[in-house]
């Protein structure tokens, strides 16, 4: 059945939309060009959705042509403000950008790991509240939130994590309290940090690839054909519960101390590298900071003159990347993703040097063909993710055949209810 003219429209202003997201402001003409729409068609949509303060005249553009220049028309960023949340079990992090994505502030706030429910809250609360308003944003549309834990695949709520935090599973609810009007969706770092890896990173040119997190502890993302998987219980990629030798003893339902989490959690990374004689300095940022600093020291010294000085240094990687093998062998042979990569705040630090460690040991150890890259974002990829989310869901419902136009920015009954995780798919590349 041929789509009825207000379903064409509705196409065709999603379309125009998207193409400015992609490539900036653009001149009617050139809308006519990618669009293949007619002259009257393209000037139609540019009127309308100019009406609905969706587009707006940003600059003129000079054509070969005499006469008056043409009209450069761009999204009305300041239409809609996002805030993406990075949750630690040690802190949060806080950005908060316009409608195409532009961060215009951001901060972040320790929290102690003894510090009460409710003044964890207030503290997060806070600092969304705080950076919002240095971002001059009056109201927040869309909040994504990136947190470590299992996201109900039927409610998009946190689930009871044993050793993380109360105000973790209560910050999406306390948020939505003290934002109202705005979308409040949270999904596990993890992922966050895959989407970002697949759109900004390391996995651009990958429709199916593994993200193996490396940080406090560990994780895995797992994107297949270009869509995240997160299994029946949104347990997919709980890989520190993953049984492997050399750890003296299994995780259990409650603690994964005994699985990979034993060989690759940043505890682990820093108990090795003094195991090779590497010090290890007390950090005030915590493990994380420490085993960033081992394993970072450890790639400089690689590319010392002095062979002896960097002989501990190759024979910690080497050990290193022997803990990470297994781990992403197992991975390698359930899912033969062709490509994993090494993410989280240890593996940027690992960079190069020690994804090559990997992949020669990977090579010998399954007829699967794999690549093994280092994150291009790091620690940041979570944050980077939550953001690209929140742009993503607001885009989705104020470009939507009903949103535009509408005056409270798309925000009525039709809109999906706060908490749900929102998909990880592309709509945007």
């Amino acid at each position: 059945m041929p789509a009825s003219p207000s379903t064409a429209r509705a196409i065709n202003d999603r379309l125009a939309l998207r193409l400015l997201q992609q490539e900036g402001p653009l001149t009617a003409g050139q809308l006519k060009q990618l669009t293949g729409l007619s002259r009257p068609t393209v000037a139609d949509l540019v009127e309308r959705l100019g009406a609905a303060g969706l587009i707006a005249v940003v600059g003129e553009a000079g054509e070969q042509r005499r006469g008056p220049n043409a009209k450069l028309y761009g999204i009305v960023a300041d239409r809609a403000h996002l805030a993406a949340l990075d949750v630690r079990t040690e802190g949060v992090a806080v950005a908060v950008a316009d409608l195409v994505g532009r961060v215009l502030a951001e901060a972040s706030v320790p929290i102690a790991g003894d510090t009460g429910t409710g003044p964890a809250l207030e503290q997060a609360v806070a600092l969304v509240e705080r950076v919002a308003k240095e971002a001059g944003a009056e109201r927040l549309h869309t909040v994504g939130i990136g947190a470590p834990g299992l996201v109900d695949p039927s409610s998009g709520e946190l689930r009871d994590s044993t050793g993380l935090p109360e105000w973790h599973r209560r910050l999406v609810a306390t948020l939505q309290e003290r934002l109202p009007e705005a979308r409040v969706s949270v999904e596990n770092e993890t992922n966050l940090a895959a989407l970002a890896e697949q759109r900004d990173g390391a996995a651009q040119d990958r429709d199916t690839f593994v993200l193996l997190w490396l940080g406090h502890g560990t994780g895995a993302a797992v994107v297949l054909d270009g869509s995240l998987r997160r299994g029946a219980s949104g347990g997919t990629g709980e890989i520190g519960f993953l049984p492997v030798p050399g750890t003296p003893s299994l995780p259990t339902s409650t603690d994964c101390e005994g699985g990979f989490h034993s060989l690759a959690g940043a505890v682990a990374v820093v108990e090795l590298a003094a195991e090779h004689g590497i010090s290890v300095q007390a950090s005030e940022a915590g493990v994380v900071r420490a085993a960033v600093d081992v394993v970072r020291g450890a790639v400089g010294q690689m590319g010392a003159e002095s062979l002896g000085g960097a002989a501990p240094a190759g024979a910690f990687l080497d050990a290193l990347a022997d803990r990470l093998a297994v781990g992403v062998a197992s991975v390698v042979a359930i899912l033969d993703p062709g490509c994993v990569v090494l993410g989280g705040e240890v593996g940027q630090a690992g960079g190069t040097e020690l994804a090559a460690r990997v992949r020669d040991r990977i090579a010998r150890m399954t007829p699967l063909p794999t690549e093994v890259r280092a994150t291009t974002l790091g620690g940041g990829a979570v944050l980077r993710g939550a953001l690209l989310t929140a742009r993503d869901r607001a885009q989705e419902e104020l470009f939507e055949p009903g949103g535009v136009g509408r005056p409270d920015g798309g925000q009525g009954p039709s809109s999906p209810p706060p908490g749900r995780s929102v998909g990880l798919s592309r709509p945007w590349r």
